[in-house]
């Protein structure tokens, strides 16, 4: 008998933590609801340290977030880590801001004007460097520009096979176009050997009077292929949308035949869940890595204009080539699971 009565109380005991172990798992059944920002133009969040890093064009400055989770940087208070001089070549119309921690230091990468000679003929990319752990303290240094070819905007950088790459949108002629070059150092290109991957050629990049391929940003495929998933059209463009480059394993991304372009969007404006302008992504991943997230800005309005631009999040598959599965942008007002981990 008390055999039995043991047997029963461990049962009771077991049962009882059921909910307990339920409620450890990968969100513990919270949920959000976008936007992360309510203003947030060309979103960049980067995860480091246990913390998530976000930041988006500020215009006039740049600004970082810091929150140990993702729809924390909803109430995160921001710190304003550089303001531009008030004259130069970088003093004017700062946008586009990307964080990178490389070589054990952070770097800022974005693009300005001159304020004085304010055109996309002197707009270019330029970076900061910071050697604090923490890159909402410490000091930024001014690195300068990027010695692209061209002029541009909307710098990224990625590793791959030991190397290191920089990805603009670079204006050539009458398109914005997406080049890569070889970096030598966080601040430096192989100039030299600078490419252009993709030109604007289907309808869907030529929205609004131009043609324009912008904001590149690299993603590994889960089968040993590269990809450059990209914003098509203008910004006012109400149907902004994502493109995607593929380059097979172990092809070269310095040579422009390595890259082949998906006919249509893989990620576009949806009527039915009223969100539109869907672009300027980033990528990023939960706490433990078990999911994949895209970072991107949308509006809530199909009114022709670059404006209400809000910052959201929602996490993607992989199809069974391996290629990246957004799906449909979701609505406001639809709860998400927050990143399995936090």
């Amino acid at each position: 008998m008390p055999m039995l009565r043991r047997k029963i109380l461990i049962f009771l005991l077991l049962l009882g933590a059921l909910p307990a172990a339920r409620a450890q798992g990968p969100a513990a059944g919270r949920t959000f609801t976008n936007p992360l920002k309510a203003n947030g133009p060309d979103p960049w969040v980067v995860r480091h340290g246990g913390y998530y890093y976000y930041t988006n064009t500020m215009g006039k400055n740049l600004t970082l977030w810091k929150s140990k989770t993702l729809e924390g940087i909803k109430d995160a208070p921001g710190a304003v880590v550089w303001t531009p001089p008030a004259a130069g070549p970088n003093s004017y119309e700062i946008w586009a801001p990307e964080l990178h921690f490389l070589s054990g230091k952070w770097y800022l990468y974005y693009t300005a004007t001159d304020k004085a000679n304010f055109s996309d003929q002197t707009r270019y990319v330029f970076v900061l460097e910071n050697a604090s752990p923490d890159p909402t303290a410490g000091t930024w240094v001014d690195k300068g520009k990027i010695n692209t070819r061209y002029s541009g905007l909307d710098g990224s950088v990625f590793e791959h096979g030991g190397r290191r790459y920089f990805l603009y949108s670079a204006y050539v002629g009458a398109q914005s176009v997406l080049a890569i070059a070889p970096m030598a150092n966080p601040w430096t290109l192989d100039a030299s050997k600078e490419t252009i991957i993709a030109r604007p050629t289907y309808a869907w990049e030529k929205g609004g009077g131009r043609q324009i391929l912008e904001g590149p940003e690299f993603l590994a495929g889960r089968r040993g292929q590269l990809f450059v998933v990209y914003s098509a059209s203008a910004c006012w463009d109400d149907n902004y949308c994502l493109g995607l480059l593929t380059a097979r394993p172990g092809a070269d991304p310095l040579r422009a035949d390595s890259w082949t372009k998906a006919p249509q969007p893989v990620f576009h404006p949806s009527a039915a869940n009223g969100v539109w302008g869907t672009g300027h992504n980033g990528f990023t991943t939960s706490p433990d890595g078990r999911e994949n997230w895209l970072i991107y800005h949308a509006k809530a309005a199909a009114d022709g204009k670059c404006e209400g631009r809000s910052a959201r999040a929602q996490r993607f598959g992989w199809n069974p080539d391996g290629t990246p599965n957004f799906g449909a942008p979701a609505a406001l007002a639809t709860p998400q699971a927050v990143p399995s981990g936090e």
